[in-house]
């Protein structure tokens, strides 16, 4: 025969009350704390190539964020001499710092496809896509934009590389499929950034301050943005 429940003590009027409940022993809280170390290590040691991944698809055309600094620009045209490309793209808004737009020689893609032909490669195969979108979801609105450039030009975008800089890839595939759509398919090349040791990025104040960032841009892009 079980025992009843004690009736829970009331105080103050009803106000307070006290009742019996379960609570972790020293074993549980043992078991709770290797839980949450073995979750934050993983997370320290996973978060980073997640983010900064690459996978390449076969195809002649290549597209450059051209927001990237120059350590990225460079590796870029390394990339297409190596890649047997026949076309780079330079993607982005307007400039930061000009309020805005204010013409297509004023943007990011003009900036990125500049910064191209400095490191060697043809003007002829630089195509710079400008966007005019500044303040919010730039980089969805440079996938669309670049869309939008192949259907007026001609230009069959069946699939397409898109470089970025180290943990930006995963979110900028994400944009770039959500904007190009399901019938393009979309490969992405990530470049480590120099001035920190991507396997030990939580050493670096700009290592902390670009994954806790891209982590939350993410949550953002996957859970709460809609074209």
């Amino acid at each position: 025969m079980t025992s009843p429940i004690p009736a829970p003590r009331r105080k103050f009027g009803g106000l307070l009350t006290r009742r019996e409940r379960w609570g972790l022993s020293w074993r549980g809280w043992l078991a709770a704390g290797v839980l949450m170390i073995t979750a934050g290590t993983g997370f320290v040691l996973g978060v980073y190539p997640f983010f900064a991944f690459t996978a390449r698809v076969e195809t002649r055309l290549l597209a450059m964020e051209g927001w990237i600094d120059l350590y990225a620009v460079q590796a870029t045209a390394a990339e297409f001499r190596a890649g047997g490309y026949e076309r780079v793209f330079t993607t982005g808004g307007p400039v930061v710092g000009m309020g805005g737009y204010t013409n297509d020689y004023n943007t990011s893609a003009s900036v990125g496809a500049g910064r191209l032909r400095q490191a060697g490669l043809p003007s002829d195969v630089v195509q710079m896509v400008p966007s005019r979108v500044l303040s919010r979801d730039r980089t969805y609105s440079s996938a669309l934009a670049l869309k939008e450039w192949c259907a007026e030009n001609g230009v069959p975008l069946k699939r397409i590389n898109i470089v970025t800089a180290d943990v930006h890839a995963r979110r900028t595939r994400l944009l770039f499929q959500k904007a190009l759509g399901p019938d393009v398919e979309v490969g992405i090349i990530s470049i480590p950034h120099p001035d920190y040791d991507a396997r030990r990025w939580w050493r670096y104040s700009q290592g902390v301050r670009v994954v806790i960032g891209e982590c939350i841009a993410y949550v953002y892009a996957r859970l709460f943005f809609h074209p």
